[in-house]
């Protein structure tokens, strides 16, 4: 549910390792469920951005998984947190990765066509890499709590799919 939280750190997709390697102490729950609610917010508004600007069939129906994928998310992320009554906590990783997905939603906007298309598929296919890693090295064992632990690892079995599906187009965008 977090992640079908796959999505929700799928917005990381933006920023790559720099902004999750900033998180070098243990976050806490209210921490992580900030990091995953971000990272799908800003994968939401990366799958927009290429659904207005992208004319290829392909680049726009991955897009547009991305959005649906992530909106459920976020939701069953929130809903989580409510049950919980946990307050998610902003913190120095929530906001590197917010500046760092601004930065290149800002690039891609100068694209067009094939390269804004090449320049989005192979943002995705590296940061849902970086996701990956992220969940299985520090999110994951870091959450304490059971259900946020078992929400962010169905979310990683969604992340891998994500990455693949990502792959698949950017292969037929060669």
């Amino acid at each position: 549910m977090f992640m079908r939280s796959t999505t929700a750190l799928a917005a990381v997709l933006f920023v790559g390792a720099a902004p999750l390697a900033l998180a070098a102490e243990k976050p806490t729950d209210p921490q992580i469920a900030h990091i995953a609610y971000t990272a799908g917010t800003i994968d939401i508004e990366a799958a927009k951005q290429a659904i207005k600007k992208s004319k290829n069939k392909e680049v726009v129906a991955f897009a547009k998984d991305m959005e649906r994928d992530h909106a459920a998310v976020n939701k069953q992320a929130l809903d989580l947190v409510k049950k919980l009554k946990v307050t998610p906590e902003d913190n120095d990783t929530s906001k590197a990765l917010a500046k760092a997905a601004k930065e290149e939603r800002a690039k891609l906007e100068k694209l067009k066509g094939a390269d804004f298309d090449k320049a989005y598929i192979d943002n995705e296919v590296a940061y849902h890499k970086q996701v990956d890693s992220a969940l299985e090295t520090l999110l994951i064992p870091s959450a304490s709590n059971a259900e946020l632990k078992s929400l962010l690892e169905t979310g990683l079995k969604i992340f891998q799919g994500h990455e693949q599906h990502a792959e698949h187009v950017a292969g037929m965008l060669k």
